[in-house]
Parts: structure tokens; sequence; C-alpha cells
């Protein structure tokens, strides 16, 4: 039986955490905002887990951004290597081929297949899917990325031979995780380079 779940009362942080650098996260006029700070990497994490849903958000980002969104985070002091990142990236104009670290990617493992990303300062429209060993991204309504965890069963290996950052294999890794929003350095090492989200909505399948 499916179940909505909206994730942001549009006040408050209610149900959500960062344990090492909550100072860098506010709510502005019914947003989510993240403010980078340079040297410095933060989890905005759910506080309950989720296992097989959609996500559905909004996102509007400073030109240099360099943000996303974690899935499926099994270890919130381990996010890097126990979650699966779909990368927010400034990379709006850039024509394909497309790299693993462009927006839209899931990070670090599959590119983008396009790049629909609106230019920074307006909204954007993020739909993410997990169920099983399936994962998919739309960004403004285009699939941009199509996975199976159950291909990744190397360490640090993805299935077309490049070289991946994880010291695990995604298709041994849980299938049930924290939902988490990133702000990072951006682009360069800037500080003050903002990411807002809003209208997030979790539905499990």
């Amino acid at each position: 039986m499916t179940k909505t779940i909206e994730l942001f009362n549009g006040r408050d942080l209610t149900g959500w955490e960062d344990h090492k650098n909550p100072h860098l996260w506010t709510v502005v006029d019914g947003m989510i905002v993240g403010t980078s700070e340079a040297g410095k990497m933060s989890n905005l994490s759910t506080q309950t887990q989720y296992g097989d849903f959609e996500l559905t958000f909004e996102f509007n980002a400073d030109a240099k951004v360099n943000s996303g969104v974690f899935l499926r985070v099994s270890d919130l002091d381990d996010e890097v290597h126990t979650g699966l990142e779909i990368q927010i990236l400034d990379t709006y104009g850039k024509e394909p081929p497309l790299d693993k670290s462009d927006n839209g990617a899931l990070y670090d493992m599959i590119a983008p297949s396009t790049n629909p990303l609106s230019p920074a300062g307006e909204w954007n429209r993020m739909r993410l899917r997990c169920e099983g060993s399936r994962v998919e991204v739309e960004l403004n309504d285009v699939l941009v990325v199509e996975a199976d965890l159950e291909l990744f069963n190397t360490p640090g290996m993805n299935p077309d031979g490049t070289r991946n950052k994880f010291k695990y294999a995604w298709k041994t890794m849980p299938r049930m995780g924290h939902i988490g929003l990133q702000t990072h350095a951006g682009m360069g090492g800037l500080s003050d380079v903002k990411i807002r989200f809003r209208n997030l909505v979790v539905q499990t399948l």
C-alpha cells in the first residue's frame, strides 16, 4: 500500500537532522536553504529511513553550486560511501556526452543521458525513484538516469569498467536508508553559495 509523506512542513526542520554542520541549514520563506562553506560538506538527513519510494521536489541553485540529494544512506557517519548521491551542479548548457559528476548524475556511477537543467536562479523539478535494485532520475520531466544496482557487484568499480569512489559494492548494500540534502563548498571552493529546496514529497512503493 502506497503512502504519501510530506518531508518538509515549510516552517522548520522537524524530521531532519545534521549532526556535523547544522549551522549551514536554515528555513526561509517555505524553503530549506543550504549555504556552502569552504572546506566543509554537510548533509541534512531525514530521521526516518525509506526503502522503495519515489521522491519529488524542486530546487533552485545559485551559480557555481555544488550540491546533491542522497538516497538510502545506511550510515550517517559515512554518507559518502553508504548513500547514493544524485548530483546537483551548475552545469547549465553543457552538451552530451556528460560526465558522472554532472548535474543529474548518479554520482560517480552513471552519467546523465542529457542535460535539461534550467539556468542558475530558476526552479527545477526532480523525481527520484528507488524500487528494489532499480534507480531512476528524472529532471524537469526528462528521464536522465536508469540504473540497476545489481550490476554494481565490485567495490570501486562500475559495470562499464570505470572506477568509482565507493568502498562497497552497491549490489550488496542495504535497500533502506535516510534521504539527505547536501551542501558543499561551491565550484572552486566558494563559500556563501546557496541551494534551496521546496515541496519535498515521498511516496512509498
